[in-house]
């Protein structure tokens, strides 16, 4: 075998696992979307409204507050565990993995006594009174589980066990839904908070069952050991609290200036379109950070490495989200009212506007990570207050303009402006550049959206479908012809390989 065959069947080899990887992280995922879909609609018909509203607030509650007490330790807790496992140091993936257990235990702890403390206060900012402050007092035991659960999770994917982390994302969705269901059903409204704790107690069970399968050495976490990573553990894991704080609330931010502008209706609008927008692309991001993140972390310091991986993620990724998020564009009408009904007809071209923006989200996604990968928390940091300010500052300016329609083209400012930031600070911390092939895919991509996105916005309605529909096929044509050429050639069957290459047009370009 020549070096270049060679080469082609390690190149074929890296873009199979990144397919197997997020193929295994994306279906656990729809799993699990699916069951929460399905917990929230018997809510629905068991409590209306009202218990649904209060099962909403109790889970934003319980978010905020394991986002803030958590530290950000189980994504900082990643990026050590990988770097010790790509090192190939046993004893340091234990010193680690002991201090994230441990670190998360003292932070649960603490995060559980402030939420209990300030029941009272928390419950009168959230609904006016302290009447829900023993159910909100509740609430900190599941923040509590929620926080030590990470702990697991955390170690389990430093160690890439994609597997064992798709099997207990199941399992812990499925014992959500029973839990959630049976309590809901006995206790009627009461039964809202009780079912958040036991859920909290079911997804730390499942880490807890697939966390014990990585076997570590045995080892004594001395305390200057537990000082010297917990300082490290923090320092990130402050950075990714802080995002995720910036996140939150620029998008409150947004909605109440489309409130202020368009009335609580066009919010409601705009929240359609977002939670829509936002599921396709959400299953690629989130195996994107399952598994690409981590591996990423263990070639850090081998920056051609490093950024390959970074090409391949991105190139999978653009091939995988394009057809999909023009077939969204072109169907909008169609998939608004199937979701909601005609009533949100106002959400249309705000979905559309998303979609252009998830598109450039998922182009920038990719050379982010090197940042989190080098541990570069200050570069982070300040990356993600100007993304925040930008998103903000466009949607004030394009909202108080044109309306409703104006966050949506706010977001897909974001990402073009995001991306080419990132773009130029990854070129400078590692060389970074994207391939050839990575830019002719990204320019079709865009000029495909924009094109589909153009016909919907200036034609007729059936002539915006259509438009958009032809659009679809020849990426939906083009990414598979390209997926083919780099999967391994087992994966497809050895009968169908000469047809399939032949209507195609393409030849593998690995062995």
């Amino acid at each position: 075998m020549s070096a270049a065959e060679q080469e082609h069947g390690e190149q074929s080899r890296r873009y199979g696992d990144i397919i197997r990887s997020m193929s295994v992280i994306g279906l656990s995922q729809l799993i699990s979307i699916g069951l929460s879909i399905l917990r929230i609609k018997v809510l629905a018909v068991l409590l209306g409204p009202n218990g649904v509203g209060l099962f909403g607030l109790y889970n934003v509650i319980l978010d905020l507050g394991a986002g803030i007490a958590g530290m950000g330790v189980q994504s900082s807790g990643v990026r050590q565990v990988a770097v010790s496992v790509a090192e190939g140091d046993s004893a340091r993936i234990a010193i680690v993995a002991q201090t994230i257990t441990r670190l998360s235990l003292l932070l649960g702890i603490v995060g559980a006594v402030l939420l209990f403390m300030l029941s009272g206060p928390v419950s009168l900012l959230t609904f006016g009174d302290e009447a829900n402050a023993p159910a909100i007092g509740l609430l900190s035991a599941a923040l509590f589980l929620r926080i030590i659960a990470g702990s697991p999770f955390a170690i389990l994917q430093g160690n890439r066990r994609m597997g064992d982390l798709a099997r207990m994302t199941v399992l812990g969705a499925v014992l959500n839904t029973i839990v959630a269901i049976v309590l809901v059903y006995f206790l009627g409204e009461a039964g809202v908070v009780w079912s958040l704790v036991a859920m909290a107690l079911t997804s730390w069970l499942a880490a807890i069952w697939y966390g014990r399968k990585v076997i570590l050495p045995k080892i004594v976490l001395t305390l200057s050991s537990f000082s010297a990573e917990t300082r490290m553990l923090l320092g990130l894991g402050f950075a990714f609290m802080a995002s995720g704080i910036l996140t939150a609330g620029a998008a409150l931010v947004i909605r109440v200036l489309i409130v202020q502008h368009d009335g609580v209706e066009a919010a409601g609008n705009y929240q359609a379109a977002w939670a829509l927008g936002g599921i396709y692309v959400g299953f690629i991001l989130q195996a994107m950070g399952t598994d690409f993140y981590p591996r990423l972390s263990g070639l850090a310091e081998d920056h051609e490495a490093a950024n390959r991986l970074v090409n391949e993620q991105a190139r999978v990724s653009m091939l995988l989200a394009g057809p999909g998020l023009l077939a969204t564009i072109a169907l909008s009408p169609i998939v608004i009212t199937l979701f909601y009904s005609s009533a949100f007809a106002d959400a249309v071209p705000v979905l559309r506007w998303l979609c252009l923006g998830m598109l450039l989200r998922v182009m920038a996604w990719p050379m982010g990570y090197l940042i989190l990968a080098k541990g570069k928390q200050a570069m982070f940091f300040w990356t993600e207050v100007a993304a925040t300010a930008v998103h903000v500052g466009l949607a004030y300016f394009l909202v108080n303009t044109i309306g409703v329609a104006g966050a949506g083209i706010a977001f897909a400012g974001l990402y073009l402006w995001h991306g080419v930031l990132i773009a130029v600070l990854v070129g400078r911390l590692t060389g970074f550049v994207w391939s050839g092939e990575n830019l002719q895919l990204a320019g079709l991509l865009v000029l495909q959206t924009i094109v589909a996105l153009g016909a919907a916005e200036f034609l007729s309605p059936l002539g915006g479908v259509l438009i958009g529909l032809g659009v679809t096929a020849v990426a939906c044509w083009m990414s598979l012809g390209q997926l083919i050429r780099i999967i391994p050639q087992k994966w497809i069957p050895s009968l169908a390989r000469p047809l399939v290459y032949r209507v195609l047009g393409h030849q593998p370009e690995a062995a």
